[in-house]
């Protein structure tokens, strides 16, 4: 992989922590758009279990709990982001239904057949689109739910600047037809599908880092690691507004048979 090409993973834990952590968003996506996904899923109730797996600091986790009456347990691998995470649920008064804790979203702590809904907005990837189903499914009841969104092509052929960027972050993009096949063949019915607009990305994600990025710039000055994080979600900000007819997420939510 080429420097410009470098994955947010290749970076320093700590400082891709404290850089997110500001935000009320670890990646593209809205209030509105998590809650046009929660509306096709039904049969919610205060008996209800919800997991929203990568759920950083709890942006769309506080959307979900604020508009259904179900526990919501929120897993994320920082520990920073769940701190961060349990202190908004305790500002909301939602503590009581709402916990994060650290952990692995490919070692997950519930019992097969325990929930009723899985969430995971701009984290799956972490995992693998197609492992994240096949894995996670076990865990959902019968007539569960899955949410999630993911990086997906637009079109089937795209200019190669932007493909080969892709290809190195993330080999597992896809065409949106082929992340519907892999959810069908995983044992789940595809209920909806629709991508993110634009705004997911430029003023609920890219918008926001301009001021983080000039306080990180000026905490961390003469450190090239941090620097070089900063550039990386620069140049990702450029390619978008580039590109953005060719990518982009696409939430995808299916029913387990």
């Amino acid at each position: 992989m080429s420097d410009q090409n470098k994955s947010i993973h290749e970076f320093d834990f700590n400082l891709i922590c404290e850089y997110f952590s500001s935000m009320e968003r670890q990646g593209p996506g809205s209030p509105e758009m998590t809650l046009r996904a929660l509306s096709f899923v039904d049969n919610l109730s205060a008996g209800s279990r919800i997991a929203d797996l990568g759920c950083g600091t709890g942006g769309q986790t506080m959307v979900l709990a604020q508009n259904t009456q179900a526990k919501i347990t929120g897993i994320d691998l920082f520990p920073v982001f769940i701190d961060l995470f349990n202190a908004k649920a305790r500002k909301l008064n939602l503590h009581e239904r709402v916990t994060g804790i650290t952990g692995s979203m490919d070692d997950l702590p519930f019992r097969e057949g325990e929930l009723d809904l899985i969430w995971s907005e701009g984290a799956i990837y972490n995992i693998g689109f197609e492992k994240g189903l096949n894995y996670w499914r076990k865990f959902l009841k019968p007539g569960g739910f899955l949410a999630v969104t993911e990086a997906s092509w637009f079109t089937d052929e795209r200019p190669e600047e932007i493909d080969s960027f892709w290809r190195d972050a993330y080999p597992g993009i896809d065409t949106i037809p082929s992340k519907v096949a892999m959810m069908q063949k995983a044992g789940y019915i595809p209920v909806a599908c629709f991508i993110l607009p634009e705004e997911c990305w430029t003023e609920h994600f890219y918008e926001h880092q301009v001021k983080a990025q000039e306080v990180f710039l000026e905490k961390h000055r003469g450190n090239r690691t941090a620097e070089e994080l900063v550039e990386n979600e620069r140049r990702e900000a450029v390619l978008y507004s580039k590109y953005k007819e060719y990518y982009g997420y696409a939430f995808y939510i299916g029913k387990k048979i």
